[in-house]
C-alpha cells in the first residue's frame, strides 16, 4: 500500500543527528535500552530542532528520525539485545504498514533486529483522531513492537486515551517524578499508577530521576525501570557512562518477563 506522504512534502532544510539515554531494569541493576532523542549537528537543543518541524515537513522529518537512530543504533550497539526507544508523531504516520517501510529498511541496512525496537508517542501532541493512533498501537503490536505513552501525566490526552491504547509501557513524566520524595500527593499518585498498571498488565517507566531519594520512592512503589540524569545524561552520537553504586537487590515489584531485552543473536 503506497503512503501518501511518500509522495509530497517539503524537503528538511535543517540538520539534525541522535544523543542516547539509557534506560535502566532498576531491579537488575543494567541497561534495558537506549532513548533516541534529537539534537542539532551544531549543538542545537531538541527544542531547537522541532520548532523548525512545520505541517508540512513532519513525515519527512518523522521518517528521518526513525532512519537516523536506527543506524546509529546499529553501529553503537548491534547486538547486545538492549532496545532501541525511539520516539515518534502520530499525526505523521499515514498508514502504519507502509510507514514502517523505511525503518524496517534502515533496520536491515544497519544489522539491527527490528523486535528491539520499541515506539513511544508524547501525549502532549494534539491527537486529531484517536482511532488512528489506536490503529497505529494495534498495528505496531502486531509487528512485535514495543509501545509506550511518553511522559504520561502531562498533555492533552489522559486515561480514556489510556483504556483505549493498552500501551506496553507508560512513561511517567517527569514532573511527577521530581521532588517524589518530599511529596506525599505525588507519592500517592505514583502508588494509584502503580496499581492501575499491574492490573492493566504495563510496565511503568519512571523518567526524569536524578536524586537517590528519587530512586527508592520508585522502587518502593513497585516500578522497575528507569531514566534519568541519576544514571547519566543523553550523549550525542555515543552511548554514556552508566552510574549505578547502589545495591539494587531490595527493588520491588516482578520483573515482567516479556517486555525483557531480546537475547542476542
Amino acid at each position: 500500500m503506497a503512503c501518501q506522504g511518500c509522495h509530497g512534502g517539503e524537503d528538511l532544510d535543517f540538520a539534525f543527528t541522535m544523543a542516547f539515554q539509557p534506560i535502566v531494569n532498576l531491579r537488575e541493576g543494567v541497561v534495558w535500552g537506549y532513548e533516541a532523542l534529537v539534537r542539532g549537528t551544531d549543538g542545537a537543543s531538541a527544542g531547537q530542532v522541532l520548532s523548525q518541524v512545520t505541517k508540512d515537513n513532519r513525515y519527512k522529518f518523522d521518517q528521518a528520525c526513525r532512519v537516523k537512530a536506527i543506524e546509529l543504533a546499529g553501529r553503537l550497539f548491534p547486538g547486545d539485545g538492549s532496545r532501541l526507544s525511539i520516539n515518534f508523531m502520530p499525526n505523521a504516520v499515514y498508514e502504519p504498514k507502509a510507514c514502517i517501510r523505511a525503518s524496517l529498511g534502515a533496520a536491515k541496512r544497519s544489522g539491527f533486529d527490528p523486535k528491539r525496537l520499541m515506539f513511544e508517542f508524547t501525549e502532549d501532541e494534539r491527537i486529531g483522531d484517536p482511532k488512528h493512533l489506536e490503529n497505529i498501537i494495534a498495528a505496531y503490536k502486531n509487528m512485535g513492537f514495543v509501545t509506550a505513552i511518553d511522559d504520561f501525566g502531562a498533555g492533552y490526552a489522559g486515561l480514556s486515551l489510556l483504556a483505549m491504547l493498552q500501551p506496553d509501557i507508560i512513561k511517567i513524566d517527569m514532573a511527577l517524578v521530581r521532588g517524589i520524595a518530599t511529596s506525599a500527593a505525588k507519592q500517592a499518585i505514583i502508588a494509584s499508577l502503580a496499581t492501575l498498571a499491574r492490573e492493566l498488565d504495563i510496565a511503568l517507566l519512571a523518567e526524569g530521576i536524578e536524586t537517590q531519594a528519587e530512586l527508592e520512592i520508585i522502587k518502593a512503589a513497585g516500578i522497575f525501570l528507569g531514566q534519568g540524569y541519576y544514571f547519566a545524561k543523553p550523549e550525542v552520537e555515543r552511548l554514556p557512562s552508566i552510574s549505578i553504586s547502589q545495591p539494587w537487590a531490595s527493588c520491588a515489584g516482578a520483573f515482567q518477563g516479556r517486555l525483557r531485552p531480546p537475547t542476542a543473536a
